[in-house]
């Protein structure tokens, strides 16, 4: 039979004879093949009061498996799960992720009404039965539409509705010894009994289990992270590596090889023989011939911030600054400041990021402008945009670049008002390029010559706290391309390298860039100092001042990054539409 399981706990089944006498119709007879297979189904909610359950057919069916060799069947909600004789169709047990068997009314005890009027049916009137069926009914009514709230709060926890519940399960799958494997969102991974009796757990990763898979003595394991570790039967970890740059969302065996699959599209075939004794040697001799495989790509990029004060630019002025110096780049990326302010904007702004929801119609406005000027569509493409309240980021790749582009993420760290508005703070972008991940991050800091500390505070709030965590991928189409189908072992120990629970995630890129208005300001000198000074260009006497190149120097800010030679005179303050020092205030 061919089981079907569906949000809301509709589980259906198709039996096989229906599929059977469909698959072998005449010629002349095939269109009504669909209507005999549709008609054919089984609902399994008429079985609601099998055994006394209640809940396991209104929580959504996350997984479905089939232990062929017992003749049962695995339902998997969020945090609980069903067991099903595959031949009566008979629910044998529900339980949760704990082991616990789930809370069941006890069928039996319910009919006693029926029972004693139907004892009672020689010494009663017919009017006192029907009463006692009445009073029957509607107990029965209101349990049911009890349970049904119930079950309808719990799903909607399950799912986030009242707090996300990283124990949710994720995978599910079958041993070669008959037991049953499943991974949860929170790493953990659970052996199970054929008759649904938990074993033992085990938690190599902290990242969320996205897919699980069995060969021979082997379970195979995909994580959000896009590592894949290899345990054997007894849950004793064998090896792991980095599989793919994104999440493993799908496994499966052919020829010899496990294929897993990646969020954004990329297949990447793994020996089955992996991890084994032949990966050390194999891993010297592919490093000692790299020269043959890979190759070195020079990559010129261009990043430009711009506090725009609640302007907008002209045509002209935007050619200016980006139309020259792109013609030779492969990646643009553009940070904004204050593209639009105000408390009533703050505000909804706020709202707008507590559901999800970010950008605005001036946002999108700079986005087209800036756009047109980098011949969007033709020459580059954007791949990536993001808006916290005032700060916006966004990143265009060459054309002939597109292809090896992918793993698009954004993110947002508000720093203004008690951390949670966004008229200070930053957004960041992170991408692949080629092999490589970098990340662009756009800030806004703490304004006043004497907020230092603030400034110094911001950043390290950022740093740390930045996370990359949009699920769906922003480019998944272009990056299908650009993964090798095999990928060298990094290490020969299976946890290193890998992210630890804790670890900013900037931290794990190849590159950062931080640009933006970070606030610094130039300490010791006067306003008619710093004019004479810029008049002169003597740019040099200025970045002795400079509050930044102090805080780097004493390690309190951006610490481990280094700042390009500074070619161009300080930017604030100016006075709107005067050029040069006659706008210098």
């Amino acid at each position: 039979d061919l089981w079907s399981g569906s949000e809301g706990g509709g589980i259906k089944i198709w039996p096989w004879e229906a599929i059977e006498k469909a698959l072998s119709l005449k010629p002349e007879e095939r269109h009504t093949a669909a209507l005999i297979v549709e008609r054919s189904y089984i609902d399994l909610r008429s079985h609601l009061s099998v055994n006394g359950f209640s809940s396991i057919l209104t929580s959504d069916i996350k997984n479905l498996l089939s232990d062929h060799s017992r003749a049962k069947v695995w339902s998997a909600g969020f945090l609980s799960f069903a067991l099903w004789d595959a031949r009566t169709r008979e629910l044998l047990k529900v339980f949760n992720i704990d082991g616990q068997i789930e809370n069941r009314v006890d069928m039996s005890l319910l009919p006693d009404f029926a029972m004693e009027d139907e004892f009672k049916t020689k010494i009663v009137t017919s009017s006192k039965k029907d009463k006692a069926q009445s009073s029957f009914g509607f107990f029965q009514r209101s349990r049911n539409a009890i349970m049904g709230a119930a079950d309808a709060v719990r799903r909607v926890a399950a799912k986030g509705g009242f707090g996300d519940d990283n124990r949710r399960t994720e995978a599910l799958t079958t041993s070669i010894d008959g037991m049953i494997w499943t991974g949860g969102a929170n790493g953990l991974l659970l052996q199970w009994d054929p008759n649904g009796n938990r074993l033992q757990d085990f938690q190599y990763l902290p990242f969320a289990v996205q897919c699980l898979c069995t060969f021979g003595s082997q379970i195979w394991v995909g994580y959000m992270n896009g590592i894949v570790q290899v345990l054997d039967l007894e849950g004793n970890l064998l090896g792991g590596w980095v599989a793919h740059s994104s999440p493993v969302i799908k496994m499966a065996v052919g020829a010899g090889y496990i294929f897993t699959l990646a969020n954004h599209g990329g297949i990447r075939g793994w020996n089955v023989t992996s991890p084994g004794p032949l990966d050390s040697i194999l891993c010297k001799e592919l490093a000692g011939k790299e020269f043959l495989y890979t190759r070195m790509e020079n990559l010129k990029i261009l990043a430009g911030t711009w506090n725009v004060g609640q302007g907008r630019a002209s045509q002209d002025a935007l050619i200016s600054w980006l139309g020259s110096a792109a013609s030779d780049v492969g990646i643009v990326v553009v940070g904004l400041q204050e593209v639009e302010m105000g408390a009533g904007f703050l505000a909804m702004s706020a709202a707008k990021e507590t559901v999800g929801l970010e950008g605005s119609a001036v946002g999108h406005w700079w986005l087209d402008m800036i756009g047109k000027i980098l011949d969007d569509g033709s020459t580059f493409e954007r791949v990536g945009s993001r808006q916290l309240a005032g700060l916006l980021i966004a990143v265009w790749v060459r054309k002939n670049l597109k292809d090896y582009v992918g793993d698009v993420d954004v993110a947002a760290v508000p720093c203004g008002f008690g951390r949670a508005i966004g008229n200070k703070g930053a957004v960041g972008l992170r991408v692949r390029v080629y092999d490589r991940i970098m990340c662009f991050v756009n800030c806004h800091f703490a304004a006043h010559l004497e907020a230092v500390n603030r400034r110094n505070a911001d950043f390290d709030h950022v740093y740390r706290t930045m996370t990359f965590c949009r699920p769906s991928n922003l480019c998944s189409a272009a990056a299908a391309g650009a993964s090798s189908v095999v990928q060298m072992l990094r290490s020969t120990n299976p946890l290193s390298g890998l992210t630890v629970e804790g670890v900013p995630e900037l931290s794990e890129a190849d590159m950062v860039i931080f640009l933006g208005d970070f606030n610094y300001r130039l300490d010791g000198i006067t306003y008619d100092e710093a004019r004479d000074f810029i008049s002169q260009r003597c740019f040099d006497w200025l970045r002795e001042r400079d509050q930044l190149r102090a805080e780097m120097e004493a390690g309190n800010v951006f610490q481990g990054m280094r700042e390009a030679d500074i070619k161009f005179p300080p930017t604030y303050k100016f006075e709107k539409h005067l050029a040069g020092l006659a706008g210098t205030l």
